[in-house]
């Protein structure tokens, strides 16, 4: 119990600390961030259950109003945002990209985690993120999808990072992959 908390609070202090990562910020409001890295890496390493709840855990602290997210931004103003979708997909994203994680067991760690990564990390948060900028906006769906597209090139190669990343912890330190445990 001790240390699935201490590995929740890690976790989520890793997707602020991603956040402190130089961003760039596109014209229409959303930031290119590493704290998407930070979501699926929750999932590949914690699974479903912890690392959904360490995302949730760093989304209730930016509604308290920490300044976590990227640019030092926190509070309930981000909910309604342009990239409230990406911040409430989170939890959503951690907990399918672990629950991917975990139902590939048979399947060689590194693989398994950049499925898993693309899976929960870009489709789940894309889905919520491309809705909550359609909504912020108010354009249609498909019209919000293409303006995020120039996110994905990152988003892949954070897949990859998570993969590898993933991959060498678990070679080093089995036990430490809970998704794998």
């Amino acid at each position: 119990m001790e240390r699935s908390l201490t590995q929740i609070a890690l976790f989520a202090a890793l997707v602020a600390a991603l956040g402190l990562i130089p961003q760039l910020t596109l014209a229409f409001g959303v930031p290119i961030t590493a704290q998407s890295l930070g979501i699926m890496l929750c999932g590949t390493v914690l699974g479903s259950r912890r690392g959904g709840l360490a995302a949730l855990l760093f989304v209730g602290l930016v509604a308290l109003g920490l300044p976590l997210m990227a640019g030092g931004r926190g509070g309930l103003g981000l909910f309604a945002s342009p990239t409230a979708g990406f911040l409430i997909g989170f939890p959503v994203a951690a907990f399918v990209t672990g629950l991917v994680m975990e139902r590939m067991r048979g399947v060689a760690v590194v693989w398994a985690a950049g499925i898993a990564a693309s899976v929960g990390g870009i489709v789940v948060l894309y889905a919520f993120g491309i809705t909550g900028l359609s909504l912020a906006l108010g354009k249609a769906w498909l019209e919000a999808a293409l303006l995020v597209t120039a996110f994905l090139p990152g988003d892949a190669i954070k897949a990859v990072l998570t993969a590898l990343i993933t991959a060498a912890l678990y070679r080093a330190r089995p036990t430490s992959v809970a998704s794998r445990a």
